[in-house]
């Protein structure tokens, strides 16, 4: 049977994050509607755009072109007001090795070492692209502002998240249970907009043909 919808990812747990925002969305979800990347043999685009609408564009329209039908992406990172929005699109490559989170985020820290904390605000930034056969595209982008620590806290999340104190919160995203985290994270927030584009556009994932 072909799936309803592809997202652009290896990792079974993002796979499952998104099914359940997407579940809580969209009435009478049907999940075996939908597939990621990892349940066929297409080759990884080189995500060298200079945006992060332009790095998930590549992955959904790479994905959706290589099996003919809808596939959804989304690319995300931290932007730090002082650093300009460094490290956005390098976020998970800032030491210069990719997905080294401890290496990453010990030199962010070094970085901002002087910085005062009233000038350590920073955002999580995520934009999901929904890519169709024959080119059609549309996005969702979703943000969440905070502040940066000066040491890390908590032991959950990944990446910036022991750092990262969201607006409004006493704690980090390492302190907040996933429950919460995924309430507020800036992936929830593009996702749970896309959900409302999904339901018009393929009805097939509310079980309607």
């Amino acid at each position: 049977m072909n799936p309803g919808l592809v997202i652009a990812t290896h990792n079974r747990h993002k796979l499952d994050e998104i099914r359940d925002i997407l579940a809580a969305r969209i009435p009478n979800f049907d999940s075996s509607a939908l597939r990621c990347a990892a349940d066929f043999r297409v080759p990884e685009p080189v995500e060298d755009g200079a945006d992060f609408a332009q790095n998930a564009l590549i992955k959904a329209r790479a994905l959706s072109d290589a099996l003919g039908v809808p596939a959804l992406a989304d690319d995300s990172g931290l932007c730090v007001d002082i650093l300009g929005g460094a490290p956005g699109i390098f976020s998970a490559r800032w030491c210069g090795v990719h997905g080294d989170d401890a290496a990453n985020l010990a030199l962010l820290l070094a970085q901002l070492a002087d910085v005062k904390p009233p000038l350590r605000g920073a955002h999580f930034m995520c934009t999901a692209v929904l890519a169709f056969p024959g080119r059609e595209s549309v996005s969702c982008v979703g943000k969440l502002f905070g502040t940066l620590r000066s040491a890390p806290a908590g032991t959950g999340g990944f990446g910036y998240d022991p750092i990262f104190q969201p607006e409004g919160c006493r704690h980090t995203l390492a302190e907040l249970s996933a429950e919460e985290k995924n309430r507020i994270s800036h992936r929830a927030q593009a996702f749970r907009r896309m959900a409302r584009i999904l339901t018009e556009k393929l009805p097939r994932l509310s079980g309607r043909s």
